[in-house]
């Protein structure tokens, strides 16, 4: 299976939790474009990464690759742990004042009816071409999470700007955690995504979907978030200058960093094992505090 997980690297989900009630609204101080770019995520993955889950789960049947069989349940464990964790951020959002679900249902729909187990509409579509074609989407998803996880390993920028610590270390950990499943979700794809040429067209089809619908849906949350802001009154609107302004402070990633990672996935002899550094995600993931504490339950729990 190409780079065989990083030498068959263990996937296992680590049962972190995070204490939000000192976190502020905007937890990057004085950068509220930043901070709801960002934020973004809290909107997309609560319902993304439970749909991740679910396609897999019906995809499992055809997996007779044991060592892709562990990793898969690995990732769909680390997935699961995602989504619960950034749906605690929703609520934290709440609390706050600033409520999501205008802009989340139409999220779930995305996710529960177009990309659901029925092709929508009724498409003419077979079954296992609309698996293959969902499990291709992941793929091109995770090239994304991959690159963002990344860079938010090593975004000084926000450590200079003195964002929340236990902000920080929700991103980190979820970072970390992707660039160590990296591979999972497209060798799943290679393993299930038929043979020869129609793979590497679904593949292609994956990603043409995905990074306009991501983009699109990205802007939007963004201004989203800005607009129903209850500390910013109205008074700030999403901006490619502000934008652009946090992308040159080390705040976001840049354009290039985020564009460049389409043509890479397109080329025929791309494997995900290229992006990131393996090494960074664990040395993050062996200092992290909720990752940290979440090992320490595990380990008081055996000795009990």
């Amino acid at each position: 299976m190409s780079s065989l997980q990083d030498s068959r690297h263990p996937i296992a989900p680590r049962r972190v939790s995070f204490d939000w009630e000192s976190t502020p609204l905007h937890w990057i101080p004085d950068e509220p474009t930043a901070t709801h770019v960002i934020n973004v995520l809290h909107l997309l993955l609560p319902a993304g990464e439970r749909w991740f889950v679910k396609v897999f789960k019906e995809a499992l049947p055809l997996v007779d690759d044991p060592g892709l069989l562990r990793d898969v349940k690995g990732f769909m464990g680390q997935e699961a742990t995602h989504s619960v964790q950034h749906a605690y951020v929703l609520d934290h959002l709440a609390a706050k004042g600033l409520q999501t679900r205008r802009y989340t249902r139409y999220v779930d729909l995305l996710f529960d009816r177009l990309l659901g187990e029925q092709p929508p509409l009724g498409a003419p579509i077979r079954p296992q071409e609309w698996l293959r074609f969902r499990l291709a989407v992941i793929a091109a998803i995770e090239q994304f999470t991959a690159v963002l996880g990344n860079w938010v390993l090593h975004a000084e920028g926000l450590d200079a700007a003195d964002a929340d610590e236990v902000m920080l270390d929700l991103l980190r950990w979820h970072g970390a955690e992707e660039v160590e499943h990296r591979s999972v979700a497209f060798d799943m794809y290679q393993h299930c995504g038929g043979e020869g040429a129609a793979r590497y067209t679904r593949r292609i089809a994956g990603m043409a979907v995905t990074a306009p619908v991501m983009l699109y849906l990205w802007v939007w949350g963004a201004a989203y978030l800005l607009r129903h802001d209850p500390e910013l009154a109205g008074r700030v609107r999403y901006s490619l200058r502000e934008h652009n302004r946090a992308v040159r402070k080390g705040l976001l990633p840049t354009w290039k960093e985020i564009g460049a990672a389409v043509p890479r996935y397109l080329r025929r002899t791309y494997h995900p094992s290229q992006e990131g550094s393996l090494r960074k995600a664990v040395e993050y993931l062996a200092s992290s505090p909720a990752a940290r504490a979440a090992a320490g339950a595990i380990g008081r729990s055996a000795l009990a």
